[in-house]
Formats: structure tokens, sequence, C-alpha cells
């Protein structure tokens, strides 16, 4: 990794994070509402943590990185209300068609350059996600996850809310390994899937974290929901029995990390 060219990510809560990186500074998956239970159609939510931050608090935001918009632990009110104000969102064709706006359809395999004030590129890769056990799409959407890159920058993997290691190693093999990987864990489950783990559990992220590299590992979207089977101890436990204890970091809610 490139000493000049750190990367830093702030912990927000759930799925979001604030990532800066050559310049530029990019927002995961926005959620900035209040604790509470939230209905999208014929699903509710439960939300067990308040928001750390305001969106109006974080400053002007490159792009916003959207794994997916069908869900209101990935995406919420308030979010979408911050997506009005940001010139670029990437992320899936169906939230491109449901949100309009500056949504940007991101193809897997597929990339966009941003440019960074220092006369060079970031280069954004779509990969893809995978919401759940196989055949599970129809049941709950299209979601992407994305790869970071650029000359003197370090190769960051953003795994959007992906429960499939088979998904993991193809996306390794192609465009890997990575200098830090942000993993969605915390092992959702809902009814819909009869209990189907919707995101990596504990030991499906540190094999994830095998692997991607051997670079750092922050994890995210493991608390402040009803519907996450598993947590902290657990991810903590997974990462120590793998041998993986000093690659992990398991962020504090507004916790910033620099690497």
């Amino acid at each position: 990794m490139v000493e000049n060219h750190r990367l830093r990510v702030r912990y927000l809560g759930g799925p979001t994070a604030f990532v800066e990186i050559g310049g530029l500074r990019l927002l995961t998956d926005p959620t900035f509402d209040p604790a509470g239970a939230y209905t999208s159609g014929p699903r509710t939510l439960t939300k067990t943590q308040d928001a750390v931050v305001t969106p109006d608090a974080l400053g002007p935001i490159d792009a916003v990185l959207l794994s997916h918009d069908q869900h209101m632990d990935n995406l919420d009110r308030s979010g979408r209300e911050l997506l009005a104000k940001v010139p670029l969102t990437l992320s899936t064709v169906s939230a491109q068609v449901r949100l309009g706006g500056t949504v940007r359809v991101l193809p897997n395999w597929e990339s966009v350059e941003l440019p960074r004030p220092d006369g060079g590129s970031l280069r954004i890769t779509g990969v893809p996600a995978q919401h759940g056990p196989d055949g599970s799409e129809p049941y709950v959407g299209e979601v992407t996850g994305f790869v970071l890159a650029g000359t003197g920058l370090p190769s960051v993997y953003v795994s959007g809310d992906n429960a499939s290691l088979d998904v993991v190693r193809a996306i390794a093999d192609r465009l890997g390994p990575f200098d830090v990987s942000l993993l969605f864990a915390g092992a959702a489950k809902t009814a819909l899937l009869d209990g189907a783990l919707l995101t990596l559990g504990s030991e499906q992220a540190a094999e994830a974290a095998k692997m991607l590299g051997t670079g750092p590992v922050i994890v995210l979207h493991f608390e402040g929901w009803a519907h996450f089977s598993q947590g902290a101890a657990t991810v903590r436990g997974a990462f120590a029995q793998a041998g993986l204890s000093d690659r992990l970091h398991l962020p504090r809610l507004g916790e910033e990390i620099e690497l």
C-alpha cells in the first residue's frame, strides 16, 4: 500500500461508511434515520441504533456506492434525501429505474473513472453480490458490490450485502488480491427465506478474508438492526479461530480507521 495515499474509513453504523481515498469522498449505503420500526411493502425491519451523524455533517460527497435501494437497512428515508444532493450514485439497474436522478448503473465487471484532485483517477468497478442463497434474487432483489483502485492507491473491495463465498472467490480470482476489504457481515436472516443467511456470517467473513488477500479487513453491517443473528463477539471469535485477528478491524460507532 502506498504510504502517501492512505485510506480513511469512518464507520457510521450499519452498512454506512464514509470513505476517503485519493482525495475523493465516498459514502456506502446511506442510512441516517433514528432507531425504530420501518415498513417497506410487506416487510418491517427494526433499527436498534440511532444514527451517529446527520448527512449534512459529512460535508461534500463525491459519490455514493449504493449496493441496493430496496431494503431500508441499506437506503433509508434520510439516505434517499441525500442522494438528491450528491453528483453521482453508482448502483444496480433496479435502483436506477426506481430512483432516477443521479443514479448511474454500474454493471458487473465494468468500471467508471472519477477524477482525483491530484490529477489521477479512481477506478470504480462493479462486482457481483448475492443477497442470500442460490436462487434468492427474485425474493430479495438485485445487489452489487464495488472495487476501488487507481495508480498509487490501495485496492479496496466493498462487498455490499453478499452471502456467497463463491462470489467472493470469483472476485478475488479476477481482481484480487486486495489491500483492504470492507465486508458486510451480521448473518442477516428473515422469515422470507426460511432463516437462510442473507449476508455473510462470522465464519464466512473470516473465510472470505483468506480469499481476498493479506490486507486489513473492516467489517461493517454487523449491528444496529434486529435481523442480524451474529455480531461483534462472533466476528472476533471467528477471526481469532482462523488466525486472522491481526487483520480484523471491527470499528466502534463513529470511529475512523486510517490504513
